[in-house]
């Protein structure tokens, strides 16, 4: 492969700058409870509400020790509480408060105006190949992690 190949290089950019417009458009909104990280697990939440900390530590893509504390914090602010499993006892699940319902539309909002800014220009077939192609990155440095992750 040849060695000017800067995808992992764009990649890390674009993740640095679209979180600093993040943290501006919600500035804009007058949203300043949650960071961009603490927005992150909130979203999982409102399309899975009611997940484990294992599940949400896998479709946030946090290490569970990160999860941990930002969990802490996010049950300390009233967003949301941790439940024992009925299930299993061993078990963990996590809930939004009704606090959160106050900020969905908000945050959609803004959510909203990041695609606007992430896909202007893009034609909707664009736009399915791109996200294929990160998927597939994604997946690739997954099968990787898995491996360490049970060695340890």
């Amino acid at each position: 492969m040849p060695q000017n190949r800067q995808g992992g290089f764009l990649i890390s950019k674009i993740h640095q700058l679209a979180g600093r417009v993040f943290t501006r458009k919600l500035k804009s909104y007058d949203l300043y409870e949650l960071n961009s990280a603490q927005g992150r697990i909130i979203f999982v939440l409102w399309q899975n509400d009611g997940i484990s900390i294992q599940e949400l530590a896998k479709k946030t893509a946090l290490e569970k020790s990160t999860l941990s504390r930002m969990l802490e914090r996010l049950e300390q602010s009233g967003h949301l509480q941790r439940i024992p499993s009925p299930d299993d006892r061993r078990k963990i699940i996590i809930k939004l408060t009704a606090k959160n319902e106050q900020l969905k539309a908000a945050y959609e909002d803004v959510s909203n105006d990041m695609l606007d800014l992430f896909y202007h220009g893009f034609a909707e077939h664009e736009i399915d190949m791109f996200e294929d192609y990160l998927t597939r990155i994604y997946d690739n440095l997954s099968r990787l992690e898995l491996p360490a992750k049970k060695g340890e």
